[in-house]
C-alpha cells in the first residue's frame, strides 16, 4: 500500500477564527493583496485589522468565477503595488483566483505555460507568494487544495494550474462566515462539498486517510445540508457543512473527483452555470450510471460496496440504488434551475462528453465511463 496526503501547511477552523488572519500575515509580508468577492465589505474588517499590523492592503475583486485574462490583470496590479502576499477571502473562485494570483507573482512566463488540457501544464520553479485563504461558502474546499480552476473563455473550458507547491500557506475556516450566504447558493455550495466528498471516496484512488475523513464528510451533510438549506442561522447546520466543505477540499487534493466534475469542467466552460447547481443536476445521475457501469462490467470492484456504505451513511441502508434515490431527493429539495436555463442543448452533449474525457478531474471516476453513459447522464439532467 502506497499513498500521499498533502494540505495547506497549517489549518485554524472553528467560529471567529477570521480574526487571526492580520497577526498571522504579519509574519508573512509587508503588503497584501487582498482578493475579494462582489461584496467589497466583506474584506474590510480584515484589511483593516492587517492595517492596524502596518500591513498595507490593496483590493482585487473577482465578480465571476476566474479567467484567465482576470488573473493576468490581477497579477499585473500586484505587481505594479508591490504586494508580497495574497489574502483571498470569499467563495471558490475567490479563493482560486488568489492562488493563481500568488503562484504567478514569482514564476516567470504566461499563465498558459503552466494550464492543464490547454496548455503544457510545466511545473511551478518558484514556490507562490504567501497566501491566506478564508472561505466565506461552503462548498469547494479550495483553501486545501492545490490547484485552481481557471476558465478559458477562448476554448470554452475550464482548467487547472496545478502543484504540489500551491496549498495555501494558511487556511482559517470560520464557520461564522457564511451565515450571510443566501439559500440558492447555500443549496449549490453544499451540493458541491457533499459531490466532492462522495467522488473522493468512491475514487479508485481513495486512500486509508481519506476514507475516515469522506464518511464524515458524508454523514455530516446527510444530516444538516437541508437544514441548513431551510434555516441559514442554524449554527450547528452551518458549522457542520463547512467541515464537509474543509473535507472535501482534503479529500480531492488527495484522492481525485469522478465523472461528475468530468463534465462540469467544459459545462462550466461553455455555459454560464454555476459549479455547484452543476454539481447539484449531475450527481445523482453519475452514480447511478457508474453504479450500473460497475454491475455490469467489473461486479467485484470495490467500489461498489462503496457506493453501499455512502447509502448506508445516508438511508441507514446498505443498498446503493437507496442512496441514488436519497441524492436524488435531496438534489430535488434544493430547486436548483435546470441546466437547460443556461442554454445547454441536446446536440452539445456530445461535444460537453468528449471534452470530459479529457478533463483531469475524471480520472478519478471508479469505472471508465463510455461517451454514450455520458451522454444518457446529461440527458437526464437536463429533463430534471
Amino acid at each position: 500500500m502506497k499513498f500521499e496526503f498533502a494540505t495547506a501547511t497549517r489549518i485554524i477552523f472553528g467560529p471567529g477564527m477570521v480574526e487571526e488572519a492580520a497577526p498571522l500575515a504579519a509574519d508573512m509580508g509587508k503588503h497584501a493583496m487582498v482578493v475579494t468577492g462582489q461584496n467589497p465589505d466583506r474584506p474590510a474588517p480584515v484589511s483593516a485589522a492587517m492595517n492596524e499590523k502596518g500591513i498595507a492592503t490593496m483590493s482585487f475583486a473577482v465578480p465571476g468565477e476566474p479567467t484567465i485574462q482576470m488573473i493576468r490583470s490581477g497579477v499585473r496590479q500586484a505587481k505594479t503595488a508591490g504586494c508580497d502576499m495574497v489574502i483571498a477571502i470569499g467563495g471558490g473562485s475567490v479563493i482560486d483566483a488568489g492562488k493563481a494570483i500568488a503562484v504567478l507573482l514569482t514564476n516567470p512566463g504566461e499563465m498558459s505555460d503552466y494550464l492543464e488540457v490547454i496548455g503544457p501544464g510545466q511545473p511551478l520553479t518558484q514556490p507562490p507568494a504567501p497566501c491566506i485563504a478564508i472561505p466565506t461558502t461552503a462548498g469547494t474546499g479550495a483553501e486545501v487544495t492545490c490547484n485552481s480552476v481557471i476558465a478559458s473563455p477562448d476554448h470554452q473550458v475550464k482548467v487547472s494550474l496545478r502543484s504540489p507547491m500551491m496549498f495555501p500557506r494558511i487556511a482559517i475556516a470560520d464557520p461564522e462566515l457564511t451565515h450571510s450566504v443566501p439559500p440558492h447558493v447555500t443549496a449549490a455550495t453544499g451540493l458541491d462539498a457533499l459531490t466532492q466528498v462522495t467522488e473522493a471516496y468512491v475514487s479508485h484512488k481513495a486512500t486509508p486517510l481519506t476514507d475516515p475523513i469522506c464518511r464524515e464528510g458524508i454523514r455530516r451533510a446527510a444530516r444538516s445540508l437541508r437544514r441548513v438549506f431551510e434555516n441559514g442561522n442554524d449554527r450547528a447546520a452551518r458549522e457542520d457543512m463547512a467541515l464537509v466543505s474543509l473535507f472535501g477540499g482534503l479529500a480531492l487534493a488527495n484522492a481525485k473527483l469522478g465523472a461528475v466534475h468530468g463534465l462540469a469542467g467544459p459545462l462550466g466552460g461553455m455555459f454560464p452555470i454555476p459549479h455547484g447547481v452543476i454539481c447539484g443536476q449531475l450527481l445523482p445521475h453519475v452514480m447511478a450510471a457508474n453504479v450500473r457501469a460497475l454491475q455490469m462490467r467489473d461486479p467485484a470492484s470495490p467500489a461498489l460496496d462503496r457506493y453501499n456504505e455512502v447509502a448506508r451513511i445516508l438511508t441507514g441502508t446498505a443498498d446503493a440504488d437507496e442512496g441514488v434515490a436519497w441524492v436524488r431527493e435531496l438534489c430535488e429539495a434544493m430547486e436548483l434551475p435546470g441546466l437547460t436555463q443556461y442554454g445547454l442543448k441536446a446536440e452539445d452533449f456530445p461535444t460537453v462528453a468528449e471534452k470530459a474525457l479529457n478533463a483531469s478531474s475524471i480520472k478519478g471516476n471508479p469505472i471508465r465511463l463510455t461517451d454514450e453513459e455520458l451522454i444518457g447522464i446529461l440527458h437526464q439532467a437536463s429533463a430534471a
